[in-house]
Formats: C-alpha cells, structure tokens, sequence
C-alpha cells in the first residue's frame, strides 16, 4: 500500500471556493452538495486534493472569513452530514481534502465576542485585544485595519477599543491568552477527528500582537511596501512591526504542529501577508516543527517579468533552508493571473505557458477554480459588488468579487451554474470558456492543464526535486529539477531542464556547455521547441523540458 503521509510535498491543490462552484437548490449561492456533484470533474484534472473555503456559520459580512460558529455548516451551504458526504466522496475518489481555518479573529456574533464585550470580569474578558483609550479618548495606536480605517473600534460597554485587522465585524482573538489558543486548537481537533486532511490557514503571522501597543513606523521614502495589500491603501504605508508576525507565532505554531502530527498524513499551508513574505515563510516552515508549507503574495501580485520570477526563486533559495513552499498564481483574494499577468498576452498560450511554469517549480502547487479554463478577471458593476474591502476603495480598487464570480460549467444560462439569477453576476467572456467547450479540446487551456499535471506526475524531478536556476536569457526563465541524487537508486536521479518564454516573441537560447551532451528534448505537454545542436529556439507562449539524464 502507498505511504501517502507526505502527498502534500510536491502535491497540486485545487482551490474551490464554495459560494461559486455550483449552486445544488436553486438560491444563487454554492453549496456543499454542488462541490460534490463535481468531485468527478476536479479528480479528472490529475490534482491530489482540495482547499474548501470557508463553509463555517457566519453571518456573511466577509463572506465566512467571519465566523461565529467554527465546529458547524452554515445553513446556505448546507449540513454538517453534506460535508461528511463530500468528504467521503472526495477520498473515494483518492482527492485530499483541506479546510480553511480563520483563527485569528471570529465574528462578532460569536458567542465568545458577545460574552467578552459585556464587561471587564468576565469569563472571556480577555479572550479578544481590549486596550484603553489614550487620554484624548482616541485609539490606543496607529494600527490600520487591511479593509480600511483604523483597527481600532470602541465600545461603551466597556469603555475600551478592541482590535480588528479587517472588518470591524471581526474582532482579533487574543492569542496571548492560554485558554483562547487552546480553544482554537480544540476546534480544529474537531474537524482532523471528522477526517479532514489538513488546514489552509488564513492570515496565519496575525495571531499575535505587541503587548506594549507601539506604533508602527511609517514605510521609509523610496522604500517598498508590502505586497499583502493594494499600494493604494493606507495600511502599505506603515511597517508592520507590531500588528502581526510577532516572534511569539512561532511556539504557537509548533503546538499547532504538534496537534497536527496527531494524525499522520495531514498538512498545513499557512497564508502569509508580511513586508518580507518569503523570509516569513522560510521561518513558518523550516525545521520540520511549524508549518508544513506556506504561500506569500509574490506570485500573487502584478509584477511578472521572468526576470522578477527568477529574483523570487532566489530569494526563496536564500532564505529557505529546509523550508518548503507552496506556489499560487491566483486564488479568491486577487486578480485572476489571466487578467493579472496575461492582460494584452494570447488568451490561451499564455494561461497554458504561466501554469506550467508554476506547475514546474520547486514545491507545492494551488489551483484556483477556474484557472484551469483561462478565465480572466470578470467585470462586475458597481452596483452588483458586495466585497466590502471593494465598497471601501472603489474606484482605485474594485475588491475581489471579480476572482469570485461563479464557475462556468456549460455556455447556457448562468454558465450552468445554477438556475436563478447567482450572488454575483456571470461574466459573458466566460460563458464560451465553459468546462463544456474545453472538456475535450486538447489545445484548450483545460486540456493544456490536464496535460500538464499527467506530465508533472510522470517525472519525479517536479514534484519534490531539487531547484537550480539557469541562465538563459533575459526574456526566459530557466531552471533544472533533479531527483534523487547518489544514494537515490528508486528515482535514479532524473534531471530535467524546464525553460519557459512568458513573452509573445519567439526567442532562443544556447544550452550552457555544462549540460553535457546528452540533453534531449521531452514531449512536453503540448508545446512547441525545437533543439538543435545545442540551440533551444522557442516560439511566443512556450516552454520547453529537457531531459539531462
């Protein structure tokens, strides 16, 4: 029988985001049982297993990231007994499956919050950040909240502020409070008792904060801002010193750990939003006592040259250590990497070249839904937005609900995704890149991708080989992915070169002398090089693998 304890080293996870998979009783929104009707299409794609955000009971004000009840289903989305179901399905189908936890903050109708708000005495009286007012009655600090605003709310009833790092709604538990992390550690116990694989963990550097309260410096003249938020919100003009990744997440991580090795063969990846994200997550995941993997903004943000993709590599190589990451070009909280990084480009070379570059990188790999098809960011009127971070900054940013508009499924009404007018609306662009169309076009994006993940599975250099990058130009991006090593007799030692060209030109480049000889070029997944005589020419949207062995 195979040893799956480690599936998630090298594994792919798709993304699904529960409010726009498929809609199962007709009321616009998502359910659990629609993601189980659909669990044959995911398994098909050739991942290893799924990340459901959050399905939690909440009043919906962040869309579950609010949660006020972290061990049951929220009515829309429907039972606990439909997630054992899709849970059942999901491994019968050989899928993982992972669940969001938001630990950080709860809602504010959580009972916990509701308790702790009534006065100073009582039982959860410290459960949450309470601070005084500074004499002059304003805020403790200068924390700002992501969404907008100050992170402080006051409240008459017991004359102080609490802290918030997003909506006022959700209140920061008190992670300096034994019995709080205890609590929370008790209700992600709950669900690895009920079989779940392992946890996404939302803004997991948030947990703690400074207990002296000091302000954050500003960002320095000329210097650059974190890449957790857009640069035109005011929280990238501090430092964020004080506010998150305090020194004391680290043995809260480890007790974390601890619960997880609990239940061999489950996972952690942890969402880091930091000014220095890829040192964040070395430090998260090194050592082999926090963390299993983590994911920063640095493939999630704008800039995507395979100059800047080659500096992220780097960096990461230098800081990591043992470290292990986990790669995302898009997920439900920004622009879809077609829109994103392939506004301008082929609207369907480009998706396929980007995802088989992060597909090839040293580590773990997310999928958003939808990125299979090549979707681009959807257009949603001002009018139709209900991301409250978009209501707060529109125009300069528009939230994330275009990320989040519902999965295509078929060119009818509403992409097939339900029967009634859906929570958001259906682009019309998206309506021809349905899974219908793409499902058995090979050149399609879908096809493309399936093509890629069957190939990524065939060669054991790209799920959990070493990485060293390559010069090949300044317009590709080159890198070799070797398994195994002497000693390695089980995997022999495979080594392959992977160069892409993300650009719409050809180009071409000599393979460095030190390759030796014995270089040959692999059918790839669907794309087009040619070798000769040590010269790599590859057209507009290309990648190429090379097999050194």
């Amino acid at each position: 029988m195979q040893d799956t304890t480690f599936w998630w080293r090298g594994g792919v996870i798709y993304q699904i985001y529960p409010r726009s998979f498929l809609d199962s009783n007709g009321d616009g929104i998502g359910d659990l049982p629609g993601i189980t009707d659909k669990l044959d299409y995911v398994a098909s794609l050739g991942v290893d297993g799924i990340w459901l955000s959050p399905f939690f009971t909440s009043p919906m004000l962040d869309f579950g990231y609010d949660i006020s009840d972290y061990r049951d289903v929220d009515p829309m989305f429907g039972t606990l007994e439909d997630f054992k179901t899709l849970l059942e399905r999901a491994h019968a189908l050989g899928l993982k499956v992972m669940i969001d936890q938001v630990i950080s903050h709860t809602s504010d109708q959580h009972p916990w919050f509701q308790e702790s708000r009534q006065d100073r005495t009582n039982d959860k009286a410290d459960w949450f950040v309470w601070a005084d007012p500074k004499p002059d009655g304003t805020p403790p600090n200068n924390w700002l909240s992501i969404f907008g605003g100050s992170a402080w709310t006051f409240d008459s009833r017991r004359q102080q502020y609490y802290l918030h790092n997003f909506l006022e709604s959700q209140p920061d538990v008190n992670f300096h409070n034994p019995q709080a992390r205890q609590a929370q550690l008790d209700n992600m116990r709950f669900w690895l008792e009920l079989g779940v694989d392992g946890f996404r963990l939302d803004t997991v550097n948030f947990y703690f904060h400074d207990l002296e309260l000091r302000d954050n410096p500003p960002v320095p003249a000329g210097e650059a801002k974190t890449l957790g938020a857009p640069a035109t919100n005011p929280y990238t003009w501090q430092r964020h010193v004080y506010d998150l990744s305090r020194p004391e997440n680290l043995d809260f991580l480890k007790d974390l750990r601890a619960l997880m090795d609990e239940f061999p063969g489950t996972t952690t990846v942890g969402e880091i939003g930091d000014d220095n994200p890829l040192a964040r997550m070395a430090e998260y995941t090194a050592g082999g006592d926090k963390l299993h993997m983590a994911y920063g903004f640095d493939l999630l943000n704008a800039p995507h040259s395979a100059g800047y993709i080659r500096e992220v590599i780097e960096r990461f190589q230098r800081l990591a250590g043992d470290a292990w990451p986990c790669w995302a070009l898009s997920n439900h909280d920004v622009v879809r990497s077609a829109t994103r990084w392939g506004e301008g480009e082929d609207p369907v070379a480009y998706p396929k070249v980007a995802l088989s570059m992060v597909l090839s990188l040293r580590g773990s790999v997310c999928l958003y839904q939808g990125e299979e098809l090549g979707l681009p960011e959807a257009e949603v009127p001002f009018e139709r937005i209900q991301d409250p971070y978009g209501k707060v900054l529109w125009p300069e940013f528009k939230g994330r609900d275009g990320c989040r508009t519902p999965m295509p499924w078929t060119q009818g009404e509403q992409g097939g995704f339900s029967s009634v007018e859906p929570w958001l609306p259906v682009d019309e662009r998206h309506l021809p890149l349905a899974v219908a169309n793409q499902q058995d076009d090979a050149d399609s994006v879908l096809g493309a991708t399936r093509a890629m993940l069957a190939f990524r599975r065939r060669h054991p250099a790209l799920i959990d080989g070493g990485l060293s990058l390559v010069e090949v130009g300044e317009d590709l991006l080159g890198f070799i992915r070797e398994a195994g090593g002497e000693g390695d007799t089980e995997r022999g030692g495979e080594r392959l070169l992977c160069v892409f060209n993300l650009t719409g030109e050809p180009r071409e480049t000599p393979l460095p002398a030190t390759l030796g000889e014995g270089a040959r070029l692999l059918d790839g997944p669907g794309f087009q090089a040619s070798l000769e005589s040590s010269q790599l020419v590859l057209p507009a949207y290309q990648a190429a693998f090379i097999s050194l062995d």
